[in-house]
């Protein structure tokens, strides 16, 4: 069991959204990703009277910082610090379809990170912000590994993968990261509750645990969560 858990994971693996939410490896462009948003315009098999409940959880877009270098598991360490203190790229601009649907919002959670809140301030600049740490992203360790250089996406999916594994020295595990995505739906719900639909702007990988929450409770997803920047998917619970 040992073995295999240091076993490298083939190709496909990296593309899935078991990677690390810094890891952009999709390679689709941003704007694409946006299309499944014009749900009530194309008549959506979901679309007709408005849901009871609708929250968006969006991805942030891309941070200020680099990840096409080599670096040891200390480098990548490093690297941790410095995406957390990341604000986002003034390149990345909010796909216009996400702008139109979060436009009516008087208010939008953010983690408090640097690359959450300047995403929000972007995508919806006119909304009141409600900064929590409920909503930062599941951690991750940079495992000891001597010897070995690799690009930083391919460090995120490997300590994605230990993470899983049981591999958290000091960081939150994934058993604690789901009782924080319970608190995080129940926030979201009751937001949805007060005014019909509320949004979240935060990370990748954190959102899809929140997501699989919702549907828990019975809330029917429409897009994907992806490893891609500005991702958004809305669940609607009628």
């Amino acid at each position: 069991m040992r073995n295999r858990l240091f076993r490298w994971p083939r190709p496909e693996a990296f593309v899935r959204a078991a990677a690390w939410e810094g890891a952009s490896i999709s390679t689709e462009t941003e704007p694409s990703a946006h299309s499944r948003l014009r749900l009530r315009r194309r008549g959506h098999p979901h679309a007709g009277a408005d849901p009871a409940l609708r929250i968006i959880l969006v991805r942030h877009g891309r941070p200020a910082i680099s990840t096409d270098h080599r670096t040891s598991h200390r480098g990548f360490s490093d690297y941790i610090d410095a995406y957390e203190a990341a604000g986002l790229d003034p390149e990345s601009v909010p796909p216009e379809e996400l702008q139109d649907l979060v436009k009516e919002l008087t208010a939008i959670y953010t983690s408090g990170k640097p690359r959450s809140q300047d995403s929000a301030r972007a995508l919806a600049p006119n909304a009141e912000l409600i900064a929590d740490p409920l909503f930062v992203e599941a951690p991750l360790a940079s495992p000891r590994i001597p010897l070995l250089r690799m690009k930083v996406p391919k460090w995120a999916v490997m300590s994605r993968i230990l993470w899983h594994a049981g591999y958290h020295p000091e960081i939150e595990n994934y058993r604690r990261a789901k009782h924080r995505a319970v608190e995080a739906s129940d926030i979201l719900m009751a937001r949805a509750r007060e005014d019909g639909v509320t949004a979240l702007v935060a990370h990748g990988y954190f959102n899809a645990i929140i997501g699989r929450e919702l549907r828990r409770r019975g809330f029917r997803k429409s897009g994907s969560h992806r490893v891609r920047f500005w991702n958004a998917v809305i669940y609607e619970l009628r």
